[in-house]
């Protein structure tokens, strides 16, 4: 164990000029840019809720020049349709054959801008590539570059011109953040750092695809107990059968979490002791990183709406109830 700390030490600290990179735009946001980091470390997808002006497209705009990675941007408009986001077959009359035109899609780093403002069937459009890290067009399938990462921004749904995003595509992003308002101190450096006409702020490429290959194989051996491993399973049982554990709420959740969300947690847990430069698992992991794995993951019913129960507050009594190992 003190080696696998040691290393786990050893290969966080290359992640320092990531951030100072970062930081060189972003002003705090300190828990959205480990949310990203951590996003990219266990190739896991992220959905990024707040009203406008909070920084979303910019802090993952910032994250993508700091790796020497592709990025492309799509903005989700009402009028868009699947083809502009994962490509389309053009026919060529002169030879009778079909050619194939990739979308923005095929990136390391995608950036569906405002995603929620497309209709249902372009949101779709992503769910093939998400999951299995392809797109077919035609007959033919087509693996998209690794490592593949989709980060997505949307509006609150009561804003106007927004639609809700399919279970299907939900249950596919790994953590769902949700931002709110900088402190005033932090609004003064942001008005400090970026007040002028045309801030002058450069960001620095300073890792590359060889670097996250190998942080991943660090975050795959981190040590997870059985104990740990129960904790989860717990959690996430929880959320669907809650009257087992002696907890009231069945009537407010409509729908539990998925065995994605089992498999999430161990991903995230694990690297969030990375980012802490630990080599082991503890259930302070699991409870740090559960709410953004969970919160989207929870469909709460009518009633719970009616009430202002949130999903969050439903996870806080099932974290509150389960017994830490």
């Amino acid at each position: 164990m003190p080696d696998d700390n040691s290393r786990a030490h050893q290969l966080r600290s290359r992640l320092e000029p990531l951030y100072q990179q970062i930081a060189r735009v972003i002003v705090g946001q300190r828990e959205l840019v480990d949310r990203l980091i951590l996003g990219l470390l266990t190739g896991g997808h992220i959905l990024i809720e707040g009203v406008p002006g909070l920084a979303k497209t910019l802090a993952v705009r910032t994250l993508a020049q700091g790796l020497h990675l592709t990025f492309s941007r799509i903005q989700f408009t009402p009028d868009l349709l699947p083809a502009d986001v994962i490509g389309t077959q053009i026919y060529n009359p002169r030879s009778g054959d079909f050619t194939v035109k990739q979308g923005p899609v095929f990136a390391n780093f995608v950036l569906a801008d405002e995603i929620n403002r497309a209709p249902a069937k372009v949101q779709s459009a992503l769910l093939e590539a998400m999951q299995e890290k392809q797109v077919t067009l035609g007959d033919h399938t087509h693996h998209l570059p690794e490592p593949f990462c989709v980060l997505a921004t949307q509006n609150p749904i009561e804003q106007e011109g927004t639609y809700p995003l399919p279970e299907a595509q939900l249950d596919r992003f790994m953590l769902k953040l949700k931002l709110t308002y900088p402190a005033k101190k932090e609004e003064l450096a942001i008005l400090d750092r970026m007040g002028g006409i045309d801030p002058d702020v450069n960001v620095e490429p300073v890792l590359a695809p060889a670097d996250i290959a190998e942080f991943r194989k660090e975050i795959d051996a981190i040590y997870v107990d059985d104990k740990v491993k129960r904790y989860i399973v717990e959690i996430v049982h929880a959320t669907r059968q809650p009257a087992d554990y002696g907890l009231n709420i069945g009537a407010y959740i409509q729908y539990g979490a998925s065995p994605r969300a089992t498999i999430f947690l161990v991903r995230g847990a694990r690297a969030q002791a990375f980012l802490e430069g630990r080599g082991y698992v503890t259930p302070q992991d699991i409870k740090s990183i559960g709410p953004d794995i969970l919160r989207h993951r929870v469909t709460v019913t009518y009633e719970a709406e009616a009430e202002e129960i949130t999903s969050e507050q439903l996870l806080q009594r099932i974290f509150d109830r389960i017994k830490v190992p």
